[in-house]
């Protein structure tokens, strides 16, 4: 499928609130409701829009600390990356975990209520994976910009999607 910039438009508005309606979208992006809601309709049915969440504040709920952990796995044991990767699925204090490149294997988004739960975390469950070979923790201490929107380039005429 091929996007335009209305397509793009309406990624970009869904994105800064998925609870717009259908009006006020066509509004902002200068269509009329039924090619909107059309529009819309094709980008979910394509997979381009996969689904819609509720963003949640982790303060509001007591969770306070955000870690980031590199992770280097002992590849000398078998199936050592399948076995991580199953472990990690199970942990929900893990929110995001990536294969990355570079001096570590992983790097997981954790998010815990306070310090001491993030040592319980790393002492009973992290290093506790028999594939874990390092860890290495690294703190936030402010949020400096978080942001759900892709960027676009509305230079282009026609954004290609793979």
């Amino acid at each position: 499928m091929k996007l335009d910039k209305i397509d793009l438009k309406i990624l970009e508005q869904l994105q800064t609130n998925s609870k717009i309606t259908n009006l006020d979208l066509s509004k902002k992006i200068g269509l009329s409701p039924a090619p909107t809601l059309e529009r819309v309709k094709k980008l979910e049915q394509t997979g381009i829009i996969s689904s819609y969440h509720a963003k949640v504040d982790p303060e509001s709920l007591g969770l306070k600390v955000n870690t980031y952990v590199q992770v280097n796995l002992a590849w000398q044991k078998d199936n050592a990356l399948e076995n991580f990767i199953t472990k990690v699925q199970n942990i929900p204090e893990i929110t995001e975990c990536y294969i990355i490149t570079g001096d570590s294997d992983f790097i997981m988004k954790i998010v815990c209520k306070d310090i001491a739960t993030y040592e319980q975390l790393l002492f009973k469950k992290l290093s506790q994976i028999d594939e874990v070979e390092r860890i290495k923790t690294l703190m936030t201490l402010s949020k400096v910009k978080k942001s759900k929107v892709l960027p676009f380039n509305y230079d282009q005429d026609e954004v290609n999607n793979v």
